[in-house]
């Protein structure tokens, strides 16, 4: 069975275990893609890139192209026989993905083409999937719309949040890729057109963070799970006419309250949570971090503001 020469691009953390992998096998490692230092922490230091620094403590090729000719230009001086692509962060032209004998082989956390785009991984939390997955699909020209290799679905609980799915889905990715490799050199390559109703998962913004108790709890559950890497769901509260944020940073569904107002505190454990009626249900707020100060239980957060059951958490300052 022959042995690929392997080109990688990657950038953050989540993409460092997949080149653990391939570097684990009996593939060659051609070269490794990652994007550019940039600046970072309270000096703005140029920082490698997490994908980088393990390429160089492994002391493989290492190049960060800063814009798509270079790109271009790196891939075709390695040759490769397949690219694999983990969250590299750049689209690659037509022109870059015709230089790989077989193809670009991306990973991307979802059951393509559900939730195509930046944060797959997010949206599905925020959405309320029970099930999601990773497909590993041959790169086009369009976003996430290539033919697909193989995918993986994978499970997700109640109790799951962004940081344990991604962890999940990476653990998954990881078998699906070694997998994936092992068929391509064998020459059982699949290339099947997606189908089915997509769906897309923009990029993340800030004002997607901001919880709203008139709308449903599932919503506001949702936002907590799927932005805990951030931005952290938050909601804003007037105290002594002061505007304090608050992120929220651990919760769970409550019970469904018979009566109450939204955004109206319904009960309050102490020591732990408390429960707030949301437009719809309710929502257990067990840990939080008031703007400012440590993360805190959900309790000692409303006993600095002397707050308590009937209090409303919709309230705003000048009303």
């Amino acid at each position: 069975m022959k042995k690929l020469r392997v080109v990688f691009l990657g950038t953050p953390d989540i993409a460092c275990g997949f080149l653990s992998r391939i570097a684990a096998s009996r593939h060659e490692i051609a070269g490794v893609i990652s994007q550019p230092d940039r600046p970072s922490g309270r000096g703005l230091k140029l920082c490698c890139s997490p994908v980088s620094a393990l390429s160089a403590e492994r002391r493989f090729k290492t190049f960060t192209p800063a814009d798509k000719n270079a790109l271009h230009e790196v891939i075709a001086e390695l040759e490769p026989d397949l690219c694999v692509v983990v969250a590299y962060g750049l689209l690659i032209p037509g022109r870059t993905l015709a230089l790989s004998r077989l193809g670009f082989l991306n990973v991307h956390f979802s059951l393509l083409p559900r939730y195509r785009g930046a944060a797959p991984v997010q949206w599905a939390l925020m959405n309320g999937e029970t099930v999601t997955g990773v497909t590993l699909f041959w790169l086009d020209e369009g976003l996430d719309t290539g033919p697909v290799f193989l995918r993986r679905a994978v499970p997700v609980p109640e109790t799951d949040d962004a940081y344990s799915l991604f962890a999940r889905l990476a653990c998954a990715g990881t078998d699906l890729l070694a997998e994936g490799l092992e068929q391509a050199a064998a020459g059982g390559i699949i290339r099947e057109p997606q189908s089915g109703e997509p769906s897309h998962a923009p990029k993340l913004t800030s004002g997607l963070a901001r919880l709203d108790f008139a709308l449903p709890a599932a919503s506001a559950l949702g936002k907590v799970r799927g932005l805990a890497c951030g931005p952290r769901a938050r909601f804003t509260f007037c105290a002594r006419g002061r505007s304090t944020t608050v992120q929220v940073l651990g919760a769970a569904a409550a019970p469904e309250p018979r009566c109450g107002a939204a955004g109206e505190i319904l009960f309050v454990e102490p020591g732990g949570g408390f429960i707030v009626k949301c437009g719809v249900g309710a929502l257990l707020v067990r840990t939080v971090r008031p703007e400012g100060k440590k993360e805190m239980s959900g309790a000692d957060f409303l006993n600095g503001l002397r707050l308590g059951r009937g209090d409303n958490l919709r309230s705003s300052c000048g009303t």
